[in-house]
């Protein structure tokens, strides 16, 4: 079986990725995801406000011990050479590419114009293959309007593309009100792949101890539907890659998000239960699918259950919701 296919552009043994998870820190551990058959590798994303934040409490430390003593300063490296995340993230991306053969893609979380150019443009030039754009933006100010958010999105997008000359993958929400014309102007401002969906981490909140709790929970399987759905409606409308991420546990969503037109599927809360080699055991499933179903290649099948191939278009739409209603007894 083939189970080649082609993400941005690269190349990749396998449509199954690791998408961007603290798993990836370890080059020790991309090399592993590599020999159990990652098609491709997310790096873990760079906040800047975390760099932000981490440069100036360095500066206050610099302030506060200069003043009082003229020595001070032969204790502290200067900026450059101080480990503040970047230099450190950098330099895993530039060992990991001589060690892999394997796609390596960055991934970005900035806040600012200035940090979106200057991070990806040193991503770039430590041999990432790709960057994937978190844009993790929760739009919570009463005073901003759609056209603005939509507007901040785009403009990251067009000047990451004006700064860096490989390819880019938006990671994006699924909140916006016209989810299909805002990933057509997404393409438009020069998105190379789009990645459905960005999970956000909400909030809970403590009864007990009245404090907001941020505890992580992995994805389950019943979360594929929602990028299941845009994945379907979009294929075949847009020349970009598509990626699926979210809810992703075994060779099954893989299959489904294929079938729905997906280019790579992305997982990490399954190699967190089960550990990397895991990769292995989806890979093979994903193999023996196909044999059994006699199809050679992912081209075979990718897409075949999109909405512009299934005989009922309207599935994916209006009429399917009515079809579960009538179901419910």
């Amino acid at each position: 079986m083939r189970m080649h296919t082609t993400y941005m552009g690269l190349e990749l043994n396998s449509p199954i990725v690791v998408s961007a998870c603290t798993l990836s820190e370890k080059p020790d551990n991309i090399l592993q995801m590599e020999d159990y058959g990652a098609g491709a590798v997310v790096m873990p994303s760079l906040f800047e406000e975390q760099i932000r934040k981490e440069e100036a409490v360095l500066n206050s430390v610099l302030n506060e011990t200069t003043h009082a003593f003229a020595e001070a300063m032969d204790y502290f490296p200067g900026l450059d050479e101080y480990n503040i995340g970047i230099h450190e993230y950098l330099e895993n991306i530039s060992n990991v590419k001589k060690r892999v053969k394997i796609p390596i893609i960055a991934s970005l979380n900035g806040i600012t114009n200035e940090g979106w150019v200057d991070y990806a443009r040193q991503m770039q030039q430590a041999g990432a293959d790709a960057i994937e754009i978190n844009i993790f933006f929760i739009p919570g100010d009463l005073d901003m309007s759609t056209a603005e958010v939509e507007h901040r999105y785009l403009n990251i997008i067009e000047t990451i593309k004006q700064t860096v000359t490989i390819p880019i993958a938006v990671k994006l929400n699924p909140y916006f009100s016209a989810m299909g014309n805002m990933a057509l102007r997404m393409k438009n401002a020069g998105a190379d792949a789009l990645v459905l969906f960005n999970r956000f981490y909400q909030p809970d909140i403590d009864i007990n101890e009245l404090q907001i709790k941020t505890d992580l929970h992995y994805s389950v399987a019943g979360e594929i539907r929602l990028p299941l759905l845009w994945i379907g409606l979009l294929y075949g409308k847009l020349k970009l890659s598509l990626a699926a991420t979210t809810g992703v546990q075994s060779a099954v969503e893989v299959i489904k998000y294929l079938l729905a037109g997906a280019d790579v599927v992305m997982t990490a809360s399954s190699l967190y239960k089960n550990g990397i080699p895991y990769l292995n055991t989806m890979n093979k499933d994903l193999n023996d699918w196909m044999y059994m179903m006699g199809f050679d290649s992912l081209d075979a099948f990718r897409g075949i259950m999109s909405q512009q191939n299934i005989a009922d278009p309207t599935a994916y739409e209006r009429a399917n919701y009515i079809r579960i209603l009538e179901g419910v007894k």
